[in-house]
């Protein structure tokens, strides 16, 4: 169990990195400078450079062992990138260039943190939690730390409680010992590999659209309040938190292949629903929101981790966090030509939706039947 925590601490740690900083705090101060399309033009960078970075250390990490190494290496630099920005407040240029480097270290730390998953036997109910611990931090820090923090303030506090809920993971997790010859040009190559990333990809572009925007649909549709907005939210933060127990049991009790389908459903389920369903009955469906999410940040990296050479995790990994990366693009474009085609039609658009999961449940047969082509016959 010791270990297990230490894992998920890590989890609501980088939770709370991403709520306060790279979500909040540091965009509403940068974009007082520059404007928003170069700052997401430079983050969106940050993203593909931080992904050509994390194939070449992967591949490295997995050949040598240094999976703990480099996540060692990359946490630190996060706690420090973060405080630097403390420093550099007062230039805005200095910050955003130490910005990307944060960026790019937590993308890097974030991709070896999820390798060290393949020194546990139950892979998903540790995942889980990591998932439900970090629902709670991001609860919590969003609603009792950042009202108290003002500015430069955040990035200090922030790089504190990273650096604590880091040092478990530190002390109490080891260093897989999975070794493999990686060559990037069999992984771009591997058909099966690319299908079961783009059905990873259909269901990451509903749920990051769905973080960035399920705030202004309950606006516009329900003209609920801020108050009303934000219960609606915690009560599918609570959702995260029981779908991150249940997901994880369900992982390593059936498998992680025969879990991760249960994904599409849900998702069909929630995008068919929300149209239609009252105001009182809204937060019911913000609670499936909250164990679609868990279950999808459950299951993908135990699935990553379970259908193919545990040597070639830090590798495959970089992919998963690439499509995360893509999701929060494109994701968001496709919702913003929905609401153009039907007239800011928030009830059709959000119905239309669906059509990212249906098409991911085709690619995930696809996968199923190139696994099956490509496993050897019964001796």
């Amino acid at each position: 169990m010791k270990k297990t925590l230490s894992f998920a601490l890590f989890d609501s740690g980088e939770t709370i990195l991403s709520a306060l900083v790279f979500s909040t705090f540091f965009p509403l101060y940068i974009t007082e400078y520059v404007d928003p399309k170069i700052y997401s033009l430079i983050y969106g960078g940050s993203f593909l450079l931080s992904f050509g970075l994390a194939l070449q250390l992967g591949r490295i990490a997995d050949s040598r062992g240094l999976r703990k190494q480099f996540f060692t290496l990359f946490g630190f630099a996060v706690v420090l990138l973060c405080a630097s920005l403390w420093l550099s407040y007062a230039n805005p240029v200095l910050s955003l260039l130490l910005f990307v480097l944060l960026t790019i270290s937590h993308q890097q730390s974030f991709v070896f943190y999820n390798s060290l998953l393949l020194g546990f036997e139950k892979r998903g109910l540790t995942s889980g939690i990591g998932v439900a611990l970090g629902y709670v931090a991001s609860a919590l820090s969003l609603i009792f730390l950042a009202r108290h923090l003002d500015g430069a303030e955040v990035y200090p506090v922030v790089a504190l409680l990273f650096f604590l809920l880091l040092l478990p993971s530190l002390f109490f997790l080891k260093n897989p010992s999975q070794r493999s010859e990686v060559r990037l040009r069999d992984m771009f190559r591997d058909r099966r590999f690319l299908l079961l990333v783009l059905s990873l990809l259909s269901l990451t572009e509903v749920a990051n659209t769905l973080t960035a925007m399920m705030g202004i649909y309950l606006r516009e549709v329900y003209a609920l309040s801020a108050v009303e907005i934000y219960r609606v939210i915690g009560f599918s933060a609570l959702g995260g938190v029981a779908g991150g127990f249940l997901w994880g049991h369900l992982t390593d009790l059936f498998g992680a292949r025969r879990t991760f389908p249960a994904g599409f459903a849900l998702w069909i389920l929630f995008l068919l629903l929300l149209p239609l369903v009252p105001p009182k009955l809204i937060l019911p469906v913000g609670f499936l929101a909250g164990l679609s999410l868990a279950h999808l940040w459950t299951t993908s990296r135990v699935l990553i981790l379970s259908e193919f050479p545990e040597g070639e995790a830090s590798v495959r990994l970089s992919f998963l966090s690439l499509t995360e990366r893509i999701a929060s693009t494109s994701g968001l474009t496709v919702w913003a030509i929905f609401l153009m085609l039907s007239n800011d039609n928030y009830r059709l658009s959000a119905a239309l939706m669906v059509v990212f999961p249906l098409v991911g449940i085709g690619l995930y047969l696809l996968y199923l039947r190139e696994r099956v082509r490509r496993s050897p016959p019964p001796s």
